[in-house]
């Protein structure tokens, strides 16, 4: 079970922002999304960050309102990015995200974006895959 499992199931669309849009901004497309990271492109097109919710609560808690909002992404986002390779196992990704108390990975494919995984979208996948194991067990227990 890889992180390449979990992107051909969910999808490898990525909500991209740039670091210099404003923090305004990306709250903006983070609420028109529904969605709680974004991951901060470079101006190579390279992954720079991760700029999560959490990461705006924070840099809102240090830095105050006052015209927060205008101020560039970079100022709050988590860099350098902690990423996993699409060959990674997923109980591999999850003790990462646990250890590092991360919320979002980017996923990496020769030296490229190649998709975003939330321990939720892991969770999911890894309550998923237990619960076709069970079946499976149940299946061949009956059958014997």
């Amino acid at each position: 079970m890889t992180i390449a499992a979990v992107l051909s199931q969910k999808g490898r669309e990525v909500a991209t922002i740039p670091r210099s849009a404003t923090l305004g901004e990306a709250a903006s497309e983070l609420a028109r999304r529904k969605i709680g990271a974004l991951v901060v492109i470079d101006d190579e097109g390279q992954v720079a960050g991760v700029l999560s919710e959490r990461d705006l609560v924070a840099c809102l808690a240090e830095h105050g309102d006052s015209e927060l909002l205008a101020r560039p992404v970079a100022l709050a986002m988590t860099a350098p990015a902690i990423t996993v390779m699409s060959s990674t196992p997923v109980l591999s990704a999850l003790a990462l995200m646990t250890n590092k108390r991360i919320r979002h990975l980017p996923v990496m494919q020769d030296g490229q974006l190649a998709g975003l995984v939330s321990i939720g979208d892991l969770v999911k996948y890894r309550i998923e895959h237990i619960e076709r194991e069970a079946e499976a067990m149940r299946n061949y227990i009956q059958g014997s």
